[in-house]
Parts: structure tokens; sequence; C-alpha cells
């Protein structure tokens, strides 16, 4: 389905060319000529699947253990060997161990702002690289303003980081304006309140009254994600009273890309599980509670079926999606919270690696797993807790026909700093817009002021990968 074939390259090459003449501002002939030159076209069915370790996943107790460190550094967890020789991660990722030819692990990420901030895991960029109008945009939201067209079935970009309500910081579209914000199931305020005014417009100038409600449930849970009948309910309505209200056509661009969205169905298809079949449901599904063991955290055990959700969104053409897995804020029972925490994420990124695997997608879907930043070596005597440690943290990467079954960079004998490699995050990002087949230096958007802003201001795709 997902096959990289010279067809779609032609075509892919043509929809560009097509958007161009549309109006993509900052997109020239000449930057697709130089970014065809030193990427490629990338398959239009190319997705990044970000998946955002919520608070800052301590790095010394996942894929960079330290077993000779005094004991108030090296914690409570035990390494054991990989599928890869000489590679070992921790006791509680035994699905990832027996899949390691399948992941990159990076040890050495560097260049955290040092703040709970989930945009630069969306970005690349700091609060500080912001610009003065708008802000820098997220990965996803750049996607969308590049790739996606009025006419989609599945909005380009879907943010369903969502733990103990939405994720801090989480992605935004910065100086590219609302229309290309991230699409969020529970339909975000400000989504909702852009949509609304412009159908509530139109039909207060066709001279009628009748009032426009989008709602859909607040703040979904999983569970309600999974509840069809009820989003499709809601769909319906809003089917109706658009087809009623004779304005369609009238509608700009934003507004007929979101009622398509709504309206299509694809988008409720991709989130109802009920449609998947029960064996790869299964997949999804820990065994027994003791699988992932106890769970009082706000991501339970049937939060691993978000790595599930996002695999459909992807497969009904949605190109980039985050997910979020919350509570790594561990400054208090460090060890007894990654207990619950590391066998969903073991058992997430596994599932998902095999599940695109099988399907013939994992060369075109990069999975990135990390944080804001890492955790502090020394553990807190008063509250056996990790804090924050912005010098160095971990990130995973997965697919994208990328070179996996390797460690990237290295940590001194504490992890307390990088020794060998450091890798920014802006790194990974250009390594992202490679797997897309986009060139982050070679391509502009253009901003509130009229100026080109190249996708990335330094940053290089991690040559080990690639």
């Amino acid at each position: 389905m997902l096959s990289f074939l010279s067809s779609q390259k032609q075509q892919t090459r043509r929809s560009f060319i097509q958007a161009g003449a549309l109006g993509m501002t900052g997109f020239s002939l000449a930057n697709l000529l130089r970014a065809e030159a030193q990427a490629g076209i990338g398959s239009s069915s190319k997705a990044i699947i970000n998946v955002h370790l919520d608070g800052g996943p301590p790095h010394m107790d996942m894929i960079d253990l330290k077993p000779d460190a005094p004991v108030e550094i090296r914690g409570e967890f035990q390494p054991i060997s990989s599928k890869v020789s000489g590679i070992q991660i921790c006791e509680l990722l035994p699905r990832m161990a027996a899949h390691a030819d399948q992941f990159a692990l990076i040890r050495s990420l560097t260049g955290s702002a040092g703040a709970h901030n989930a945009f630069q895991c969306q970005s690349g960029f700091r609060k500080k690289d912001m610009l003065s109008v708008g802000g820098r945009p997220a990965l996803g939201s750049v996607i969308a303003k590049l790739e996606s067209t009025a006419r989609d079935l599945a909005p380009p970009f879907v943010d369903i980081m969502q733990g103990r309500g939405l994720v801090r910081n989480s992605a935004r579209p910065g100086f590219l304006g609302p229309s290309y914000q991230p699409f969020r199931p529970d339909l975000s305020d400000l989504f909702e309140r852009q949509l609304e005014k412009g159908m509530q417009g139109e039909l207060k100038r066709l001279g009628t009254d009748h009032q426009v409600s989008l709602k859909l449930n607040p703040a979904l849970s999983l569970q309600r994600l999974e509840n069809r009948t009820t989003l499709l309910s809601k769909l319906d309505t809003i089917r109706r009273k658009v087809d009623s209200s004779g304005m369609m056509d009238a509608m700009d661009r934003f507004s007929q890309q979101a009622v398509s969205i709504l309206t299509s169905g694809r988008l409720a298809d991709a989130m109802d599980l009920s449609q998947e079949d029960p064996a790869t449901l299964a997949r999804y599904s820990p065994a027994s509670q003791n699988d992932v063991t106890k769970f009082t955290t706000s991501d339970g055990p049937d939060a691993v079926k978000k790595f599930l959700i996002a695999r459909r969104l992807v497969q009904a053409g949605v190109r980039c999606v985050s997910i979020s897995i919350s509570d790594f804020d561990t400054h208090r029972n460090n060890f007894e919270r990654l207990r619950q925490l590391l066998p969903i994420v073991d058992h997430g990124l596994s599932a998902l690696v095999t599940d695109l695997q099988e399907r013939g997608m994992l060369d075109d879907v990069t999975i990135v797993a990390w944080g804001e930043f890492g955790r502090t070596p020394r553990i807190n005597s008063k509250n056996g807790g990790r804090d924050h440690w912005p010098r160095v943290g971990p990130a995973i990467l997965a697919g994208g026909g990328l070179q996996t079954g390797q460690v990237i960079g290295k940590t001194d004998r504490t992890a307390s700093t990088v020794v060998q490699r450091p890798v920014h995050y802006k790194d990974v990002f250009a390594t992202l817009y490679h797997t897309l087949g986009i060139d982050p230096h070679a391509v502009t958007l253009t901003d509130p002021h009229g100026r080109p802003q190249y996708l990335l201001d330094e940053g290089k795709p991690l040559a080990e990968l690639i």
C-alpha cells in the first residue's frame, strides 16, 4: 500500500507544482528542484509518528544504563542484552530488546531548553528561537502547508497528545496561522471557534438565524476515542447542517477542509478500533494486568492502543501523528513509576514496529520517541526521584528506511554529559524531514513579514542513519 514507486514520485512532483501554482508561498520551483536534487521526491504516503514521553524520560533508566556507577546513580534496574550484539537496555524493555535491530538508540541528545515544553519535540526550536510574529511552526504544520489541500478527506496533522489533559505546550502552527494547526479529535477550542465563526458568518450572510455548533465531546479519553457511535452521530449532524445551509462552496479553504474531514468518516473510521482485526487488536492489548504491572499513572494499560490508533490514522492518510505517554516527570518515586510506564513504551513501540513491518509500511513511516530532557544521574535522596537534566537525554528512532540496529552517541560513566557524538534536536528533525523527502535547508516558508524562512536554521541529518 505504501510502496515507494516511481509513478508515485511523478504524481507527488505534479502535486507540488500544482500546489505552487495555486499560491503556495515560499515553495518555488527552484526550491523544489534543489530539494529533489538533494533528497529526492518522497512518497505521498511518507509519514511521521511522534511519541512524546511527557515530563522528561530518564536516559540512564532506559537505554543508557550504568551498572558500574555508584548505587545512588545506577538505580534499581539491570541492563539486559538485546538482539544486537553489544547493545544493552533496561530489563523493563524486553520486547524492544528482542527487536533491537529495528531501533536506533540515541544516547547523546543535547540542546534541551530545560523546561516542560513539548514544542521542542515538535519543531526542534526552543522558545528563544521563536520568531517575533507567530513563532515557528511544528513539523506537522509544515507538512500540512506543503502537502495538503482543501480536498483532503483526512487531516495531514493529528495531535492526540493527551494524558493529564493536553500535553503542556504541544504542537502549534506558528506563523503559518490557524489553518495549519493540528487537528485534535476533540476539536480544540481554537479550531472549534474558528470553524463555527466561519460557518455562522456565512449563514448570517445567507439571511438565516440558524445556529451551528460543532462541539464534540471535550477532553476525549482513549476509551471515548473508540466510541464510534457517538462520534459518527455528531458528524452526521454536522453533515446535515452543512448540506441544508447551501453555503459549502462559499467557505474558505480552512472551513472546507475541516468540514470535509469531519464529514468524510475517514477520521472516525481510523479511531474505531472495533473495525480492527481482533488478532491485531490483541497485539496492542496487555495479556494481563501483570504484563504491565499495576497502574496508578494517568496512562493505564490501554495507553498501548494509542500506538494502534496512530498506525490507523497513518493508513487513513494522516501524514504526521503525535501521541503521548504521560507521567515521566519523576521527581518522586522514579523507579516505582517507571515500572508502570516503561512496559507501556516497550509494548507500544515494539507492537507498532512489528505491525508496520508486516504491512509493508515500516520504510515509509518514521517513528521517534523522546521527551523534553533527560533526568539527573544522581537520585534525590528525599523523594527517590530524578530531577530535570537538560545536558543529555534519550531518543529512539525506527522505520523510515533508516539504518537501525545501532547506538549513536556516548555519555560518561555517570550518564552526566556527552563524551561522543552529540546529537541536537534539530539534527533529529533534519533526519525526519529527510525521510519525508524534504530538504529543510532548501525549502522555505514565507513569514508574516514576507521574509522566507528555512524549515530549519541548523541541524544535519544523522549520517549514521541515512
